[in-house]
């Protein structure tokens, strides 16, 4: 195996952040070499306890101090963590991380070249600027809940917290442009606006837009005989066609071109659900698989690690799933270190910033850090 991928090494995180947006993207710097120092309150980040699953899946390659930043003491902590750093994640509410000292004016003065990003609902700015928020709420308020992801099914949310994890995504994106601009910067990143974009790409700002527009009634899913559901993929009218010697009753003149498909596509759409629920899956993963046409079974991440195509292309490692890119031969990324435990790292952290024993033993008494 190659040595993996790891651009970032050499780059300091300090993440102040909690729950999944901010550490989402500090997990992917992470993954990348980067040496993300996670710092959580002394009862922890509540995604511990709340999302502990994806809590455990992010956190990895990270390590942890338990610092109480209400403390006066945390002061001069956070000034040696912001010194030798090149990037700051926080995600609190506008206004939080000035009461605990640690906003942007205020850290830029120990360092004028960080790379600052404040990752919040609504933005920094803006009459919703202070409203309360999660994922589902921005997804809806953006538009992502306005049309269906199955031709005859109403919307419905998605398993992924959509707007939290794209929102990761972009504020890591920025926080890499940033560096590459290498003047510092303070990054404004609303998780609305991130979910916001991705409705805007995918169904554009047309008040008129169809709402099946980006729906064909063959790249759905189905169920099978024995209660599994499979996705095709058939857009090309070659996978059509392909898929019609299968099964010709649907050379049917209504479903002859991709336009009367769709024209005619609830009708479509219950033939082929009464098509597919005469096979067992297994029956038509290798029935279609043998005549070129795509299809799917539906499975968890857990039963996906476990394909000979992740296998082959380690995309898992330590019961993690690494970086998706790979660079030049080398995989991207590696899990280095599982999930830190609460204030696993902050003695380490500590003597690294050149604090003392008996400097320590202070913060510990005072309940700086724990």
């Amino acid at each position: 195996m190659s040595e993996p991928w790891l651009p970032l090494a050499g780059i300091h995180v300090v993440d102040f952040s909690m729950f999944v947006p901010g550490p989402f993207a500090s997990s992917m710097l992470a993954d990348l070499g980067a040496d993300v120092i996670k710092v959580e309150p002394p009862r922890g980040d509540p995604g511990r306890s709340y999302v502990p699953v994806q809590f455990g899946t992010e956190n990895r390659n990270k390590r942890s101090i338990a610092l109480d930043l209400k403390s006066a003491d945390a002061a001069s902590v956070v000034e040696k963590l912001v010194r030798q750093a090149q990037v700051v994640v926080e995600g609190f509410r506008p206004g939080v991380a000035q009461r605990l000292g640690i906003d942007y004016e205020t850290l830029r003065s120990h360092n004028g070249r960080l790379v600052y990003c404040s990752i919040s609902g609504y933005g920094q700015t803006g009459p919703w600027r202070e409203r309360p928020g999660h994922d589902v709420n921005y997804v809806d308020a953006a538009g992502g809940l306005a049309f269906p992801g199955q031709w005859l099914k109403e919307p419905a949310r998605s398993s992924l917290p959509i707007a939290d994890m794209a929102g990761g995504a972009f504020a890591a994106l920025a926080i890499l442009a940033a560096l590459r601009e290498g003047k510092g910067a303070y990054l404004d990143l609303s998780l609305f606006e991130a979910a916001f974009f991705l409705c805007a790409m995918r169904h554009s700002l047309d008040p008129a837009v169809d709402p099946r527009a980006h729906l064909f009634p063959v790249n759905d899913v189905f169920e099978t005989a024995d209660g599994k559901r499979l996705t095709l993929g058939i857009l090309e009218e070659h996978f059509w066609m392909n898929f019609v010697r299968l099964v010709p009753e649907l050379d049917d003149e209504r479903f002859a071109t991709d336009a009367k498909r769709r024209a005619n596509g609830d009708a479509l759409s219950r033939k082929l659900e009464a098509v597919l629920r005469r096979r067992n899956a297994a029956e038509w993963i290798q029935l279609l698989e043998e005549n070129d046409i795509p299809v799917d079974l539906c499975v968890t991440p857990g039963e996906a690690a476990r394909h000979p195509q992740l296998v082959e292309r380690q995309a898992a490692e330590r019961g993690y799933a690494k970086f998706p890119v790979w660079a030049n031969g080398r995989r991207g990324g590696s899990i280095r270190a599982g999930t830190p435990q609460l204030g696993e790292h902050s003695r380490e952290i500590l003597v690294e910033l050149g604090f003392d024993d008996g400097e320590i033993a202070e913060l510990r008494k005072k309940s700086v850090v724990v």
